[in-house]
């Protein structure tokens, strides 16, 4: 790297003010963020000991260093307890910006490959499955009712579940953010067993009954028909082409008009 000029004995390039650059907007978003509660003063507190730390290690204050050194790491651990909730609310607004969503959107949609050819070959061979996509809304309690798997989504995996001689088969799996969060999960049922017509099977009933309590993609493979369906809002859209079911998916999930 090109040095620019020097201060004192420590060159600065372009790299070292691209890093200070990026360091500063960080700090200012920070700042932003929290400048009107309380935790901008305690972000002040453990600024000053951190650089009173650097200071004293600089001039060779090993006792005085060392105190701080301490001090530093027990702010900083009662900073972290006493402000969990406004850590996790920051943690939030990261996982919803755009650039974080980008990589969420682009696992996710590699995550609907697989489901697509698991459930085109579940519909061919008649195997029942019911897959639950959250999207704006938790679905931890429907989370909390089976079991917990914290896996990679796959094809081999979906297959292996819903395959009649696992126990895992009854119930349904939820997918959220390109995870397989659980497995035999219990839905609510709806109280209607007809459907435009048609009579509507246990799976049919528990993805439109979660449907319409929260926000929510339900797919469905019907073991009898191979018919493939989806429930949103409490409508259910029944017999979906093989060939069409990658785009509607994909529409409804990752909302790409």
């Amino acid at each position: 790297m090109f040095e620019l000029f020097n201060i004192g004995f420590l060159p600065v390039t372009y790299l070292d003010l691209l890093d200070i650059s990026i360091v500063a907007i960080l700090f200012y978003w920070l700042y932003a963020k929290v400048k009107n509660n309380i935790t901008f003063q305690v972000l002040i507190g453990l600024a000053l000991i951190l650089g009173l730390s650097f200071i004293t290690e600089a001039i060779n204050l090993k006792s005085i260093n060392w105190i701080l050194e301490i001090l530093s790491d027990i702010w900083l651990l009662g900073f972290i307890i006493l402000f969990q909730p406004e850590l996790r609310n920051l943690l939030l607004m990261i996982t919803r910006s755009s650039l974080f969503q980008f990589f969420i959107k682009s696992k996710m949609s590699e995550s609907i490959d697989e489901v697509v050819e698991a459930t085109i070959e579940f519909s061919e061979n008649h195997i029942g499955a019911l897959i639950v996509f959250p999207r704006t809304q938790s679905a931890k309690m429907t989370i909390d009712t089976g079991v917990i798997l914290n896996a990679s989504v796959s094809k081999d995996l979906l297959t292996s579940i819903f395959i009649v001689k696992s126990p895992l088969h009854d119930g349904a799996v939820v997918i959220d953010n390109h995870i397989l969060m659980a497995a035999r999960c219990i839905l609510p049922l709806a109280n209607i067993e007809k459907y435009n017509g048609k009579n509507l099977g246990t799976r049919h009933r528990a993805a439109l009954g979660l449907s319409e309590q929260i926000d929510a993609v339900i797919l469905i493979v019907s073991e009898e028909t191979g018919w493939i369906s989806i429930a949103e809002s409490g409508v259910l859209e029944m017999n979906i082409s093989k060939h069409d079911l990658d785009k509607i998916l994909r529409e409804k999930v990752l909302e790409e008009k």
